[in-house]
């Protein structure tokens, strides 16, 4: 089966179908940003949104923010100090020495000597404490996100391509540690000097700080303008990251298809287009950079020779002493410096806050499905009453508004009966199916269990009460008990082997080389595919759900892999409402009642035995059936 859109687009013109495939985004995530970032107001609600989820995650650590706040300032104070104990030195302990008086200049250097120490302390304990935050931070972060992807429902799974979910888990959360291990402490500690460092020479010396002030404007501007190109810059740069990623999984995804179709140079040419459109992205962020350092520079250069030229004239006319010029020169250096450091610490800075808004935007999506605020809990099972009675009153649903899928259905299923669904590709059968499991909620009408409307139901009930098997179970990498007791995390080794011994699976589990206890390896791909199904069935068995849902469970099938499942399926189907969905009627026979559907309508009800001596669409379809195997 061809699967991505690497692996099953239509063909056509190569130039049109790559811009197709760029263009779309590939989910709402990316069309979301794109028309976001054009206007004020949504550029606005992109960054409020992002804001909530950074002081979301801050406010649990205040107390040891508080602390690596005080030490940051307790180590800017220190470096601080340095050019002003200089100062002291040239203008009050030099002097002195002409006169054999060494104490003013020992007092000057052990200040200067305490004054390292504790830089060096409060750094060290910024760092290990700064370290602790972030990598908490990230821990919560990432924990967020994963819990929020398994929340969100199927609907949301279906249109959001999984590249771009490992994109928001890897590149996006790659960018926030990047900042957060490696610049947030500079970043911060460069904007803390620049502001001291202006109230210092403020202090020092007012006409040499209205000189240096002349330099402001052009910096205020230089700084605005890389702040808001940069900006855009890097959330083009997590887009088009995200698009490589994109391809990149997807293509991986179907390689089967790919390879099958022969579509390795087409993909590799779509993939030279998106990682090309990401490496223009970067240039353009990194030519930023080299505009705003080398331009910080420049400025930071001509004042500075500016005021020492300015400087020693006032030295020389007795204006101005010379230690406080020198110190006023080292302070300046203090200023300029930081400002290209935050050039270079911006690039992570801005890329952080791209993949922030990327994160916020995932967590601002509503579920489909939301869970009900006040859930109505099913009725328990009693003697006189079975549980898994399944009502459909009035339902009409569709993926699109304008495109119903089923039109005003009217259904009601038993406790305890076997229902198959037939009929031909695209009547809605996995449709019906798909609302009983609440994928996805009714556009009007409601569906019922046991006379609970489905969205009244806690979603941790409703799991342990219905289960869907279909045709593609997946099986995690691990043992092929942990696969069996994935719906019953807590069942035993005997409950597991019971499971598989009701369905059949026992024996060929046992003949494996580690029996029980045997990977199954990605996928299953260590396992056939009846055998895969087995396993899925002694999970669902063991699950021991009211409501069984089988969605095409046998169609990939070769014939004695189906005789095997379908001995399986008369001991899963026992004692509990079955909503079977098959193209193949070896499947249907096993039901109480077969629904023909036809355009979302059931147009024929009954027993199988009944319909075909009615000599209806089942009777006809029974008849291929049996001419196919002749």
């Amino acid at each position: 089966m061809i699967s991505g859109p690497a692996a099953g687009r239509p063909r056509g013109g190569d130039a049109s179908e790559d811009r197709r495939w760029r263009g779309i985004a590939t989910d709402p995530d990316a069309e979301r940003s794109t028309a976001e970032v054009d206007t004020a107001p949504a550029l606005a609600r992109l960054r409020g949104r992002s804001r909530q989820l950074l002081g979301s995650v801050l406010r649990p650590h205040r107390r040891l923010i508080a602390v690596t706040v005080v030490l940051l300032l307790l180590q800017n104070a220190a470096g601080m100090a340095g050019p002003y104990l200089v100062m002291l030195g040239i203008d009050r302990a030099i002097p002195p020495l002409r006169d054999g008086d060494a104490g003013p200049l020992v007092a000057i250097a052990t200040v200067f000597l305490a004054a390292s120490v504790i830089e060096y302390a409060s750094k060290r304990g910024f760092l290990i404490l700064s370290a602790r935050v972030g990598q908490a931070i990230l821990f919560d972060l990432r924990k967020r996100v994963y819990d929020y992807f398994l929340r969100l429902s199927v609907d949301f799974h279906e249109r959001y391509t999984s590249g771009r979910v490992i994109a928001r888990l890897t590149s996006d959360m790659d960018s926030i540690a990047e900042l957060v291990d490696g610049g947030i402490d500079d970043l911060v500690l460069a904007g803390l000097s620049i502001v001291s460092v202006a109230g210092i020479l403020l202090w020092l010396d007012l006409p040499l700080a209205a000189v240096t002030l002349m330099a402001f404007p052009f910096l205020l501007w230089l700084s605005r303008w890389f702040a808001r190109a940069s900006g855009h810059a890097y959330r083009r740069t997590r887009e088009a990251v995200a698009l490589v990623i994109v391809h990149f999984v997807e293509s991986l995804g179907g390689i089967r298809a790919v390879q099958a179709f022969r579509r390795e140079p087409r993909n590799q040419r779509i993939f030279a287009t998106v990682n090309d459109d990401y490496r223009r992205a970067n240039l353009r962020a990194f030519r930023l950079i080299a505009t705003y350092s080398p331009a910080i520079k420049l400025i930071g250069n001509v004042t500075i020779a500016v005021v020492l030229t300015y400087g020693g004239y006032r030295v020389l006319n007795g204006h101005a002493e010379i230690g406080v010029l020198a110190a006023f020169l080292l302070y300046l250096r203090r200023f300029f410096e930081p400002m290209q450091e935050l050039s270079q610490f911006y690039n992570s800075l801005q890329s952080a806050t791209a993949a922030l808004e990327k994160l916020a935007g995932v967590l601002d999506e509503k579920p489909a499905v939301p869970e009900p605020d006040r859930p109505i809990p099913l009725p328990a099972a009693s003697a006189e009453q079975r549980r898994g009675a399944v009502e459909f009153r009035d339902v009409s649903f569709g993926y699109r508004r304008d495109a119903l899928i089923l039109p005003e259905l009217a259904l009601r299923v038993p406790a305890g009966q076997t229902v198959a669904l037939v009929g031909a590709t695209g009547a809605g059968k996995s449709t019906l199916a798909k609302l009983v499991a609440r994928f996805y909620d009714p556009t009007t009408g409601t569906v019922t269990l046991d006379d609970v409307d489905l969205r009244d139901v806690a979603d941790a009930e409703l799991r342990r009460t219905v289960v869907m098997v279909t045709q593609e179970n997946h099986l995690f990498a691990g043992s092929i008990a942990d696969n069996i007791r994935f719906g019953r995390p807590d069942a035993t080794d005997d409950e597991v082997m019971t499971a598989a011994r009701a369905i059949g699976a026992h024996e060929f589990i046992a003949d494996l080389p580690e029996g029980y206890a045997t990977d199954v390896h990605r996928r299953g791909g260590r396992l056939s595919a009846g055998q895969r199904q087995l396993v899925a069935f002694a999970r669902a068995f063991l699950a021991d759900p009211a409501v069984l849902i089988l969605d095409e469970a046998t169609s990939s099938l070769d014939v004695p892999s189906e005789r095997m499942v379908q001995r399986a399926l008369r001991s899963i189907l026992a004692d509990r409402t079955a909503i079977v969905i098959a193209h193949r009627l070896s499947t249907v026979e096993i039901a109480d009642r077969v629904l023909v559907l036809d355009a979302g309508r059931i147009v024929e009800d009954g027993p199988p035995a009944a319909l075909v001596s009615e000599g209806g669409r089942y009777a006809a379809l029974h008849q291929q059936w049996r001419d196919s195997l002749v």
